[in-house]
């Protein structure tokens, strides 16, 4: 008769935060910084060392989870990244950014053009 061994199965090292999207562990580096980390080739001690408040343990579950989900983790980051983007083009169309250099220097001119007619009357 063998011994039996028992195993605790844990749950991934993941926490949701409604602003930023899931977050590893206790810490606030999320779990698309961890996988971006972790696709540009970085190994789970080299991401323990750029995020030193993340646990070697919680990195080496995050990937291994992300392994086990690839396709609904990849999709999750896909999602964020097209969120982003609508984000961030929603905020140069409100702000109307592309001509802005432009705008501030015919600006300024106008100001200095007003200011040296003023001090020359």
């Amino acid at each position: 008769m063998s011994p039996q061994v028992e195993f605790e199965v844990t749950a991934p090292p993941f926490r949701w935060d409604e602003a930023r999207g899931i977050r590893v562990g206790q810490s606030r580096v999320t779990l698309d910084s961890l996988l971006a980390a972790y696709h540009s080739g970085s190994t789970p001690e080299e991401i323990a060392v750029q995020y030193s408040v993340l646990r070697l343990e919680d990195i080496y579950a995050a990937i291994a989870y992300y392994l086990s989900h690839r396709q609904e983790i990849d999709l999750y980051l896909e999602q964020r990244r097209q969120a982003a983007q609508q984000r961030r083009d929603q905020f140069v169309q409100q702000h109307n950014l592309v001509n802005l250099r432009q705008r501030l220097q015919e600006r300024n001119s106008t100001v200095t053009a007003g200011m040296t007619r003023a001090i020359t009357d």
